[in-house]
């Protein structure tokens, strides 16, 4: 289990820096999801298109509220593995990890996305990770081998309907 409390991580991410670490997922680039010049530097970092929506990790459901949204309005599915919801544009993923929940809880929501290039597999190690991005990120946080998959996606419609758009 990767150490989620690691003061170096959560420095680094207060101060609107950008650290690889284990997701609930895959390996993810991660920074402060409400910082915008994190937010560019991660799209630059990832060679990403402009205007392709980020996941937010987010320790409470009650977090969405930062960002304009009331998640108690809509009726979030019970999901044991991991999922994405994507509400009024915005996606937001709660880990089924406590430990990175308590993470999230302390930082804020981060936006998640996969540790790799436009166009390339997603990091299963720091050192695939290093060698993709370098001295680009703030912080390396080693989770071991992670060869798991993306999170399922459901958009959540303001009339109760969802759309499963990866499954």
């Amino acid at each position: 289990m990767p150490d989620f409390k690691d003061k170096n991580l959560i420095d680094c991410l207060a101060k609107g820096g950008v650290a690889i670490m284990p997701t609930d997922t895959i390996y993810g680039i991660v920074g402060l999801a409400l910082n915008e010049k994190t937010v560019e530097r991660i799209n630059k970092i990832k060679k990403r298109s402009l205007g392709k929506p980020f996941i937010t990790l987010i320790g409470d459901w009650s977090e969405t509220r930062k960002f304009g949204i009331e998640a108690s309005q809509y009726k979030i599915p019970e999901n044991t593995e991991p999922t994405t919801y994507i509400i009024k544009g915005v996606s937001f993923r709660f880990p089924n990890v406590p430990e990175l929940r308590k993470l999230l809880l302390k930082t804020g929501p981060l936006v998640a996305p996969s540790a790799n290039p436009e166009g390339l597999p997603p990091a299963e190690n720091i050192s695939q990770a290093k060698e993709y991005f370098g001295d680009s990120i703030d912080f390396y946080l080693d989770g071991g081998e992670i060869s798991g998959k993306a999170s399922r996606i459901i958009k959540l419609n303001s009339d109760g309907s969802i759309d499963i758009l990866r499954n």
